[in-house]
């Protein structure tokens, strides 16, 4: 097989792998749409890098550098793919559904903890700064 039969079957491959990177993308989030694209990238960085005499030819050559940069950019996607899931699986990267603007986040927020008064400390030698901790925690719904 000559190396432009091999060049049309890796950009088909990496064609096929960014369309269904943008459905993924659409229906689970930017995050493994991302993680699709990079490694729907690999196929046509390999092949523009090439197997033999890839280290003679890669200093003449700039389709081979072109291939190493979609190789270093199929890796950086990847990585800050799982870095942003794996903040969407802590919780702490949440962002309220768009069109929203966050009212049933909010909502959510308040559901499910009854409000109490805020009581006050039992004497006038009480200390004023622990009375404002006592105070966060009775918020807080902690003592």
């Amino acid at each position: 097989m000559g190396d432009e039969m091999l060049f049309m079957i890796s950009l088909g491959i990496t064609v096929l792998g960014l369309a269904v990177s943008y459905g993924v993308g659409k229906r689970r989030g930017v995050a493994s749409g991302m993680r699709g694209v990079s490694l729907s990238l690999i196929p046509l960085a390999a092949t523009m890098t090439g197997v033999t005499g890839f280290v003679a030819d890669l200093v003449f050559s700039p389709a081979r550098w072109a291939g190493v940069v979609l190789a270093g950019l199929a890796v950086l996607l990847y990585l800050v793919s799982g870095v942003m899931l794996g903040r969407r699986a802590s919780g702490g990267g949440s962002a309220p559904a768009a069109g929203t603007g966050g009212r049933k986040e909010r909502k959510e927020q308040g559901a499910g903890r009854p409000r109490r008064a805020v009581e006050r400390s039992a004497g006038p030698a009480a200390d004023p700064e622990m009375a404002e901790i006592e105070e966060i925690l009775r918020r807080r719904g902690i003592s």
